[in-house]
C-alpha cells in the first residue's frame, strides 16, 4: 500500500473537523467584513481589474443560475455535507482523501449557512459573494467558492489517479488481488 499506514477513522474524523471549521471560519468571517464595509454592487478595484471586490447577494448557483429555486441548492448542499461526513466516518483512510474531503466539507458548509441563516429566510437564503477575477472568469465567488471548486479538482485528480479512499491505488489493488502463478 506504500509507506504510510491508512488513517484510523478518528483521526481522519478529527481532521476532517477541523480544515472543515478553517474554511468555513475564514469564509464567513470575509463575508461578515464586506457586508459591513463594501457598498452593495460598486466596484473596489483591489488590485486594478485583477482583484475586484463586488457585493452581491447570489439566490442561485454560479452565474446566478436557479435563482428561483434557492431551495433546491439548500437541499443539495446538505446532501452533499452529509455524504461527505458518511464516506469519512465510513470509508476514508486515505490523507489525501480526507484533505480534500475536509476542505470541501467547509466550503459546502459555508455556502449552506448563508442558504439558512441569511435573508430572504430560512433555507432559501442568499449567498455573499464578493470576489471578481474578470481576467480569469466571468463570475462572483467567495472563499467557500474557492475551496469547493478547487476540491471538486482534486477530487477529480485523485479519482484520474486511481486512489480509493482508503487510499489504495486502483492498480495496486489489482495487483494484490491477482493470484500468483
Amino acid at each position: 500500500m506504500g509507506g504510510r499506514a491508512p488513517l484510523r477513522t478518528a483521526a481522519a474524523g478529527a481532521s476532517v473537523v477541523i480544515l472543515a471549521t478553517l474554511v468555513l471560519a475564514a469564509d464567513q468571517f470575509t463575508k461578515y467584513l464586506v457586508l459591513q464595509h463594501l457598498p452593495m454592487e460598486q466596484p473596489v478595484h483591489v488590485i486594478g481589474n485583477f482583484l475586484i471586490f463586488f457585493l452581491i447577494k447570489n439566490p442561485g448557483a454560479a452565474f446566478s443560475l436557479g435563482s428561483s429555486v434557492t431551495w433546491v441548492f439548500t437541499i443539495a448542499l446538505a446532501v452533499v455535507a452529509l455524504v461527505i461526513i458518511w464516506l469519512v466516518g465510513t470509508r476514508v483512510h486515505s490523507r489525501a482523501w480526507t484533505v480534500i474531503l475536509g476542505l470541501l466539507l467547509g466550503g459546502v458548509l459555508g455556502n449552506l449557512t448563508d442558504r439558512l441563516i441569511r435573508e430572504p429566510a430560512f433555507g432559501v437564503g442568499h449567498v455573499v459573494d464578493f470576489i471578481n477575477t474578470p481576467w480569469m472568469m466571468p463570475a462572483t465567488y467567495n472563499i467557500a467558492d474557492m475551496f469547493i471548486t478547487t476540491m471538486m479538482v482534486g477530487v477529480a485528480i485523485l479519482v484520474l489517479m486511481g486512489v480509493r479512499l482508503d487510499g489504495v491505488r486502483e492498480k495496486c489493488a489489482k495487483a494484490d488481488a491477482t493470484p500468483e502463478s
